[in-house]
């Protein structure tokens, strides 16, 4: 591992830990990607400032470079990720790299186009086209790109705020193999766990494979936190979110513990986010092995702290659709989901984000004022 600038501010590294802390720590799920503009001005309330004041933001960048080209290329993985970093200094507590879920089944051998939603021109059809995975990835090889990406971002952050791998959950990449895409029935992903539950386990735990390779490689490149984005968990009845995502995020956060240790590399903070799974709260903070658990924003904060006790800290969870609603309803429901984060009466074991990620047509300055109000109305 490289040697890295101390960090400035370990808030949300506390937090994850289930310490009480000032105030929450704050990040929102895709910080860094649409929402920001072609340029951004280091004076957000001079709007005169001259052009040479001015730094080119995530879609000046897309202007001239294909997604994955973005993905794919350290330098610019790594200027999307510094620039909200740079954008609300002093008020965001953590950076995430700049990637996405489906780099792991890239990986894995299939093709996966962005214009502009994904779309994988090639699915797994029938359990015959499980054979087109391969057999054996070497993440190092496949995914090294994302490594060097951590590595240079981690320099780059200069310590002021911890970075954050992620990858996504094995149901909904699987989803995303299946289906060709993303999709809002999950008709053939879950058609294949009533026809060929055995296959699709097979599925399931080859992704598993490739995602604790990957998870490991990203903490021995730099990074100081892991999330894993089950999006799509809320699409399984209970009972097969019970065998089909459950043991293989469980598997995910074992291995992943097990080879660290086994390297010598201190424990990073685990995050689980498995949206719309609500009625698995409870046993996901007895025994899947997270210290973190997101929230969507259909669960009341103190509900889920009620189920989850002290066992793990909590994650989340505003409603991302808040942030079209102007100022004054922004301040409201923060200052509403920051009582309800309380733990007698004080902030702890929670780091303030969004129930989802932050989507295109958000305001930058509404992001903002977000911020500023978590900070404020967190406060101990």
């Amino acid at each position: 591992m490289s040697d890295f600038p101390p960090l400035k501010n370990d808030l949300l590294l506390r937090a994850a830990r289930g310490e009480q802390t000032e105030r929450a720590p704050v990040w929102v799920m895709r910080q860094a990607g649409r929402y920001l503009p072609g340029t951004h001005s280091p004076f957000p309330q001079k709007l005169n400032t001259t052009s040479h004041c001015r730094t080119a933001e995530f879609r000046k960048v897309r202007e001239s470079h294909e997604f994955f080209t973005v993905c794919q290329t350290p330098e610019l993985a790594m200027e999307v990720t510094l620039q909200p970093i740079r954008r609300y200094s002093g008020l965001v507590d953590a950076s995430i790299i700049f990637s996405d879920i489906l780099v792991i089944p890239q990986a894995l051998g299939m093709e996966v186009l962005m214009n502009p939603a994904p779309s994988f021109p090639d699915p797994l059809n029938t359990p015959e086209d499980i054979k087109k995975l391969k057999a054996n990835v070497d993440v190092n090889k496949e995914l090294g790109y994302v490594f060097e990406a951590i590595t240079m971002t981690r320099k780059g952050l200069k310590g002021e705020v911890p970075l954050i791998g992620f990858c996504g959950a094995p149901w909904t990449l699987f989803g995303y193999m299946v289906e060709g895409g993303g999709s809002k029935t999950m008709q053939k992903s879950k058609s294949w766990l009533f026809k060929y539950p055995a296959e699709s386990k097979q599925v399931l735990e080859r992704i598993t494979d490739v995602s604790v390779d990957y998870l490991v490689g990203q903490v021995k490149a730099g990074a100081q936190a892991l999330q894993i984005f089950d999006s799509n968990a809320g699409d399984l009845a209970p009972h097969h979110f019970a065998e089909f995502s459950y043991p293989y995020l469980k598997r995910i956060s074992a291995e992943v513990r097990k080879r660290l240790l086994e390297h010598d590399i201190p424990a990073v903070p685990l995050i689980l986010f498995a949206k719309g799974a609500n009625h698995a709260l409870e046993s996901l903070a007895k025994d899947a092995g997270y210290d973190v658990l997101g929230l969507d924003w259909v669960i009341e904060p103190s509900l889920a702290r009620e189920l989850v006790q002290d066992r793990v800290a909590l994650q989340g969870n505003l409603d991302p659709n808040v942030l079209y609603g102007g100022r004054e309803a922004i301040e409201r429901e923060v200052r509403r989901m920051c009582e309800s984060f309380r733990v007698q009466g004080k902030t702890k074991a929670w780091i303030g984000n969004l129930g989802h990620g932050i989507t295109p047509g958000v305001d930058p300055e509404d992001l903002r004022f977000f911020f500023q109000c978590v900070q404020k109305y967190s406060a101990n």
